[in-house]
């Protein structure tokens, strides 16, 4: 779950924009040295540069803010490129991703709400492109087939949920809710990256803009969450809102295949799964009212285990003690994670996350920063 957005992206606009991407990578000419320096305060969003050349960039970003801000390159319709959340005040982070010819925008997200504030990017290139490793475009297409994969096998899921809203029947919808999320939590950067969906179906009340009513503006899993734990009824409103949740993810199923998807992009979306158990799961933010937090926490895991696998072996020549050091913390999470199943060795039942103390919290938490930290590399591995 990403802070709401609201955009509006026309069909024509993203038919164009994907049009502007497909293809290999031309490779920049920039030097290390040349990463676009990012500036990012509570108010302002400065950039060393408006112009770079076409290929691999790196964007060196430092907030100076009092906010947690998040800092992401945009298409013109507002399609996300690459990304990075929750950047801390006084803190750092390199940004690496792949961009091709063409105008795009460098946003700073203070509190990582509304549009920001943004600076044009003006990406040069005369068109030529050069091929990248066969096994990059191998990783590509297969995740762009387990994204999609996963958005066909979640719709059945979520029938299942918003069918039992519809009838009334409470204890079904509590029990098909954790199981309907699944497919979206191993894949939610992609579905971030359309800009639109997130907002209408993931977003928490806390998340929600200033000026925005809980009671009219609030719609998707998080809202009906509240209702069947919290409120512990479903009425005229919630059956509509089941409905309209359906509507969205069939959307989410139709778009997500024609997703902007590199190598870098994987590699940073993996490392934002792992963000979102940072700073929603570990809390018990995420299923505040369900407590259904650890489902969501092994969902996260798995879709960054599969993009880190696919990248794994380009990355693993350019730097095994990376993907070694991966492979270990990958491991040591999930040998954790399974400690909380309360069924089989497969199953997707855990342990309500409110049973779940301080200082096993602390343990998860740690786990999660032991392998967010290699984790946070493996871009620029697969990029070199």
């Amino acid at each position: 779950m990403r802070a709401v957005r609201l955009t509006v992206v026309t069909a024509a606009a993203t038919a164009a924009a994907l049009a502007s991407v497909t293809g290999c990578t031309q490779k920049s000419d920039a030097k290390n040295g040349d990463a676009i320096k990012v500036t990012a305060a509570d108010s302002t969003c400065e950039t060393s540069t408006k112009e770079a050349p076409a290929g691999r960039i790196s964007l060196d970003i430092e907030n100076k803010g009092a906010k947690a801000t998040e800092v992401e390159i945009l298409f013109p319709d507002d399609r996300i490129v690459s990304e990075k959340e929750n950047i801390g005040p006084g803190t750092t982070y390199t940004l690496t991703a792949e961009v091709k010819a063409g105008d795009y925008e460098i946003a700073c997200r203070p509190g990582m709400k509304g549009h920001g504030v943004r600076q044009k990017l003006t990406v040069t290139g005369d068109g030529k492109t050069t091929e990248r490793d066969p096994k990059l475009d191998q990783a590509v297409a297969d995740y762009r087939a387990y994204v999609q994969e996963q958005a066909d096998q979640t719709l059945p899921k979520v029938k299942v949920f918003t069918d039992a809203v519809e009838k009334g029947d409470l204890a079904a919808a509590k029990k098909a809710y954790a199981p309907s999320r699944l497919g979206w939590e191993r894949t939610e950067p992609v579905a971030e990256s359309f800009g639109d969906i997130d907002p209408k179906v993931d977003v928490r009340e806390d998340g929600l803009e200033d000026g925005q009513d809980p009671k009219t503006d609030w719609t998707g899993w998080h809202r009906l969450e509240k209702s069947l734990w919290h409120d512990q009824r479903i009425g005229a409103t919630e059956k509509k809102l089941a409905g309209r949740l359906h509507t969205d993810l069939v959307d989410w199923q139709k778009r997500v295949g024609k997703a902007e998807i590199t190598p870098t992009s994987m590699a940073n979306g993996a490392k934002e799964l792992l963000d979102e158990v940072a700073t929603g799961k570990v809390t018990g933010e995420e299923d505040r009212y369900a407590h259904t937090d650890l489902v969501d926490f092994q969902g996260n895991v798995e879709g960054a285990k599969k993009a880190y696998e696919l990248l794994k072996p380009v990355a693993a020549k350019h730097d095994p003690a990376l993907t070694k050091e991966l492979d270990k913390q990958f491991a040591a999470l999930q040998k954790l994670l399974d400690g909380y199943r309360t069924g089989g060795s497969d199953s997707y039942e855990f342990t309500s996350y409110d049973k779940v103390g301080k200082a096993d919290r602390k343990e998860l938490s740690d786990a999660v920063n032991a392998l967010a930290e290699p984790l946070s590399k493996l871009a620029a591995a697969v990029a070199k």
